[in-house]
């Protein structure tokens, strides 16, 4: 199934898309106990939505607003330099890490799709980076790589947007450059296991139709059993957390010189599968500076 969080007038609700084009309104049906799609995760209750599949769409898509699929994720941990080919980008002469590089992002750092990413005022380096992202959708601590496939309810898309020169303030910090407001997104939809097909899949990013990423998860040097099995060493994973699993070369800042994001750019970020997370590029309004108290 693919599930959408959605928009129509003035409700929020969440739904199961349809093939034809559409979406089942699942909220409606089943109440107030599951308000939402990180409730539906927590109860463990993927299997009412799987029964609610094979009725008529209550409304086209294009009669919604598509949401984040997790508006409120509880953690969001991303993965850096994992995919074959990105440490060599690098150049720094070190070895390939035995651990993966971890970072933590906040929610506010993403829109939907559909929804403009935003260029702040004190950069002109907003870059993309198409990642697969991995919605968790069974708690767990320790959880061994042969079962964690098991805790995971899907996945989703992300356009893990960082602002570079704010990745270089401090000596090993990125969290800032990582955590601008609305400068990634995440989306459209949440596709479960199921849903995917066998093999590898297929991340591919655009920049106004140009592909600037091409390659299969399949190259990921830490894959997702063992990324699940290492953060779940140190903290419990809960339903509705996400891990962002990384990127494939090809981001802005590895070309020579740099191709950065300028407002008016349009990128997409396609997996196999899932679908594809479009977004345009903005510059950040400028906000009325409240008067000094008399």
């Amino acid at each position: 199934m693919k599930l959408a969080t959605f928009a129509h007038g003035s409700r929020t609700s969440f739904g199961i898309v349809t093939a034809g084009g559409g979406v089942i309104d699942a909220g409606r049906r089943l109440g107030p106990g599951l308000p939402d799609l990180a409730s539906v995760l927590a109860a463990g209750a993927i299997a009412r939505l799987e029964r609610l599949a094979a009725l008529p769409a209550d409304l086209a898509l294009d009669e919604v607003a598509i949401a984040k699929p997790i508006p409120r994720p509880g953690k969001i941990v991303c993965v850096g330099v994992n995919y074959l080919g990105r440490h060599e980008e690098y150049r720094d002469g070190t070895d390939r890490a035995q651990y993966p590089s971890l970072f933590l992002r906040i929610a506010e750092s993403f829109v939907a799709h559909g929804e403009p990413l935003v260029r702040p005022p004190e950069s002109g380096q907003l870059d993309y980076e198409g990642e697969l992202a991995v919605v968790i959708g069974r708690r767990g601590r320790r959880i061994p790589p042969e079962r964690a496939l098991d805790h995971v309810a899907g996945y989703t898309i992300c356009n893990e947007g960082t602002v570079r020169d704010w990745c270089r303030h401090g000596k090993f910090n990125v969290t800032a450059g990582k955590n601008f407001a609305r400068s990634g997104s995440i989306g459209p939809w949440l596709a479960t296991r199921d849903e995917l097909p066998d093999g590898p899949l297929r991340l591919v990013t655009r920049v106004n139709g140009e592909v600037r990423q091409d390659d299969t998860t399949d190259r990921m040097i830490f894959p997702i059993p063992a990324l699940v099995a290492y953060i779940s060493t140190f903290c419990t994973l809960e339903a509705a957390d996400l891990i962002v699993t990384g990127t494939p070369m090809g981001a802005g800042v590895r070309f020579d010189p740099p191709r950065y994001l300028q407002a008016g750019d349009e990128v997409e970020v396609e997996i196999s599968g899932i679908g594809t997370l479009a977004n345009p590029v903005a510059d950040e309004a400028a906000e009325p500076v409240a008067p000094a108290p008399a």
